[in-house]
């Protein structure tokens, strides 16, 4: 099963049930070692600006980011 199935099927699962799943989740997060944490930060930061190489998301200023924050939430 790949990632992207395992996703979807967790999706479909009950609100109570995609909630104690999270909590697993995170809770398994909790446990690696801060090298193994920093390791895991850097290759998401190195996916995310390989797509905004590719063109597959747009960047946004982050005075922007907030602003949209603020007038939805705020």
């Amino acid at each position: 099963m790949t990632l992207e199935e395992l996703e979807s099927k967790a999706l479909e699962l009950k609100p109570t049930a995609r909630a104690r799943l999270a909590k697993k989740l995170l809770s398994s997060l909790e446990a690696l070692s801060e090298s193994e944490v920093e390791r895991l930060w850097v290759e998401e930061a190195e996916r995310r600006n390989e797509r905004m190489e590719q063109g597959i998301v747009d960047a946004r200023r982050a005075e922007d980011v907030i602003e949209d924050a603020r007038a939805r939430f705020g």
